[in-house]
């Protein structure tokens, strides 16, 4: 009974911060002293703080009253967030505020070698916990956004052609086994769409869609409030459904999937024989240029994302579509199509409803959603120390 009121109490802290004992009380259904004798024990244990409301001395003069409000301690633990995806490492240290203290990058070439990969994000993250100097007893675990469907039941990616060399590797144990912490995987629009969720532009939206362009092209589904991932990890796959079906041959096998018109490359692509120099690397300084023919690369793109967007508006029905990656970048060149498209191939209530904003997170909503799998988790992980200490 105590490790569980335990347990309660720190989760009550950790969804309402600057709660007060009563409040904690009302919620939790335990009794005043019970809260009072846990909250005592995670003060010496410095896990929490006593602090007044904002303007409370002020309002509090004349009174003799002194009310206290409690919240964990940020620095008393920290997540690890990890983005792997096909052409970069990224890793963040939060602590359980979700504020970054440090954060490494590196390009990988990743498709093709994940020993090569878990080695180096391995590397990225130590030097991260050194930069903000945290005691390795302190970590509570390591989430893992990756840029292919992840196997719910067994945690090895499932999708022939997405990441071909990493077949039965099962990253996440292989990372706890280098990090010696727990674990947690996500694919990376998952992550992404978790990221915006608890930090960014989608913050208590229940229904909601995360686009990812990137390299890769994939959706991370909200609904009702909690993630969804399909029967074996692979809902949300939007980069492989079909836009034109004469197109170009996909990494998945099929022919003119999502990810072949509207990823960063395949816009650049579109561009080539009409640019001089490489346009990947130019590409958003010519659309903030005004230049037309990347304006309608664009734009050409945005339509083929709002088809195929469509039909999910249709069937999910959400209120927000977030749309992140390195395109999102782009803005209303490419938000502008894809809401016509989806006003034009959606039913009247479905559309209206389904707002489309960019993401406010950028290159970092997949790795603080990664951080953010096990912030989740983190009222459990303090919980469990608190035992095994006493």
């Amino acid at each position: 009974m105590r490790d569980l009121s335990r347990l309660r109490v720190i989760e009550s802290i950790y969804l309402h911060p600057g709660c007060s004992r009563t409040d904690i009380a009302a919620r939790t259904g335990l009794s005043r002293g019970t809260v009072s004798s846990v909250a005592d024990e995670l003060d010496r244990a410095e896990l929490i703080r006593e602090h007044e409301a904002p303007g409370e001395e002020q309002r509090r003069r004349g009174t003799g009253r002194r009310p206290t409000l409690l919240s964990l301690v940020p620095g008393a633990a920290f997540a690890v967030g990890i983005d792997i995806g096909h052409r970069h490492i990224r890793v963040i240290i939060c602590d359980l505020a979700g504020e970054p203290v440090a954060e490494r990058w590196s390009p990988a070439q990743v498709d093709e070698a994940p020993s090569a990969t878990l080695d180096l994000t391995y590397d990225l993250v130590q030097r991260a916990l050194r930069d903000a100097a945290v005691a390795p007893q302190r970590v509570l675990g390591a989430g893992i956004g990756l840029a292919a469907p992840i196997d719910p039941d067994t945690g090895e990616i499932r999708a022939d052609g997405i990441f071909p060399g990493w077949q039965s590797v099962v990253p996440a144990t292989e990372m706890s086994k280098r990090l010696g912490i727990p674990v947690q995987l996500a694919n990376d629009a998952d992550a992404g769409a978790l990221g915006e969720n608890v930090f960014g532009a989608a913050q208590g939206v229940n229904d909601m869609i995360y686009l990812r362009l990137s390299a890769g092209v994939g959706a991370g589904l909200i609904l009702a409030g909690q993630p969804y991932r399909g029967a074996r990890g692979i809902a949300g796959e939007i980069g492989h459904v079909c836009v034109r079906p004469d197109g170009m041959i996909c990494r998945c096998g099929n022919r003119g999937c999502l990810e072949t018109v509207a990823s960063p490359v395949a816009v650049a692509r579109q561009l080539e024989h009409v640019i001089d120099q490489p346009a990947g690397d130019q590409l958003l300084s010519l659309i903030a240029a005004g230049d037309r023919r990347a304006l309608r690369a664009v734009a050409d793109a945005g339509e083929a994302v709002g088809l195929a967007l469509s039909a999910v508006v249709n069937v999910l029905n959400p209120e927000l579509v977030v749309v992140g990656g390195e395109l999102a970048a782009a803005g209303e060149a490419l938000l502008d199509p894809i809401r016509v498209t989806i006003r034009r191939h959606s039913l009247v209530g479905a559309a209206t409803t389904a707002k489309v904003i960019a993401g406010v997170l950028g290159d970092r909503a997949e790795v603080l959603g990664a951080a953010a799998l096990i912030l989740a988790r983190s009222p459990a992980a303090l919980a469990e120390r608190m035992r095994a200490s006493s």
